[in-house]
């Protein structure tokens, strides 16, 4: 076998090294495509975390969805009107045009929920030469199943299945949150383990932080949820915890938000009768962290169905973010993530009793409450905007 001097082995490697800089010192150009939801905090924290990077983002988006409410509406049979099929037709027209006016990329990147967009992404993807990624982030077809949406329309079930096993074969790469999504994925739809790359869920860091000059009022213990009101946040769990927790004045459930089953868990909460529960409604997201600085503990997620234990929710590390404690349901994707009673605490889900235990230990033992606040906010560093865009700008930058 042949020998290469020492001094030449060096001079290679030194060759490589500077080639290597070189092209760190290129900002990545990423084409961020799709009818992706523009407001989503996944969307805004991979957005501005790739830019926060050194990426250059040109986003090539064009609208198809109202809102949440419109997605359910359409999934559930509406898609069917012929007036849907000219808004996809139109909105999918105005994405082609728009990618036509992008400069070249170097990388092509679907944002959530691009499950569909990237048929379209894949055919122009190719047309430029260029690799493309898709944040797959959650599963359109498993949504559909929890909402009752396929049970509602098995025609729309069947198709959002088929045009999504479809949709993730097409891309480079299949970028997740957590390995038990990528478990889902692959025994589902058939795909392999290489295909995958994992960014985890990040927080809106600029929104979500530290509120030093607000504090909890000393007179109530008060416990927050906020959110959509949707079958894996399991709401239903935390009014009988509330209906339970009655007999202590000094506790105080505050509710914000809209959703799917809003009126179902008001209905529940007013057959048993709870006075320590409010309802707020909506509240911007921008006045949001102020709510959560004026609690004591906050709510995590305690559904059971698969969605709610493939991933550590939004709302989990946003408590951490902002020094608040955080009570959530257990499961093993978020242990391999956090540690109960160092970082969150844990219990059984949709256990009410478990939850009241939670919290009542909570209430009681403040030195709980500082010890999680410090060790989660020092977790939650690593899921900031300028790491979370890090980890993926490392993914596309190996995939260009």
């Amino acid at each position: 076998m042949a020998r290469f001097p020492k001094t030449d082995i060096l001079l290679y490697f030194s060759a490589l090294n500077n080639d290597m800089d070189h092209k760190q010192d290129k900002p990545l150009n990423i084409c961020f495509f799709g009818t992706y939801r523009a407001n989503y905090v996944r969307n805004e924290v991979i957005l501005e975390g790739l830019r926060q990077n050194g990426a250059i983002v040109q986003e090539c988006h064009a609208t198809l969805w109202h809102s949440v409410a419109d997605r359910v509406e359409q999934a559930g049979g509406g898609w069917k009107n012929p007036k849907f099929f000219g808004r996809v037709l139109s909105a999918y027209w105005n994405l082609f045009k728009a990618h036509a006016q992008t400069k070249p990329y170097d990388i092509m990147l679907v944002g959530y929920p691009g499950q569909f967009d990237v048929f379209l992404g894949r055919l122009l993807s190719w047309w430029r030469g260029k690799p493309m990624a898709l944040d797959v982030l959650m599963s359109l077809h498993l949504i559909a199943e929890e909402r009752g949406l396929t049970e509602k329309s098995p025609l729309t079930g069947k198709l959002i299945f088929w045009l999504e096993k479809a949709g993730l074969k097409l891309p480079n790469c299949l970028i997740v949150d957590t390995p038990e999504y990528r478990r889902y994925y692959t025994e589902k739809y058939n795909l392999q383990n290489q295909q995958f790359k994992f960014v985890p869920l990040g927080v809106d860091d600029r929104l979500y932080n530290p509120k030093e000059g607000i504090k909890p009022t000393d007179t109530l213990f008060n416990v927050i949820y906020y959110g959509t009101f949707i079958p894996l946040h399991g709401v239903e769990t935390m009014v009988h915890a509330a209906a339970l927790l009655q007999d202590d004045p000094t506790i105080q459930f505050d509710f914000y938000g809209e959703g799917q089953e809003l009126a179902k868990i008001k209905a529940l909460a007013k057959s048993l009768n709870i006075t320590n529960l409010k309802f707020h409604g909506w509240v911007d997201k921008t006045l949001l962290p102020e709510k959560i600085a004026q609690s004591h503990l906050c709510l995590g997620v305690f559904g059971t169905t698969k969605q709610s234990r493939c991933t550590t929710q939004n709302k989990i590390w946003e408590g951490l973010m902002m020094k608040r404690p955080v009570i959530t349901g257990d499961a093993e994707t978020i242990r391999e993530e956090l540690t109960h009673k160092e970082h969150v605490y844990l219990v059984e889900r949709a256990n009410p009793k478990a939850l009241v235990d939670g919290i009542k230990e909570l209430k009681a033992n403040p030195d709980l409450r500082k010890q999680l606040v410090q060790n989660g906010y020092e977790r939650v560093q690593a899921n900031r905007i300028e790491a979370i865009g890090k980890r993926m700008l490392n993914h596309l930058s190996d995939l260009a």
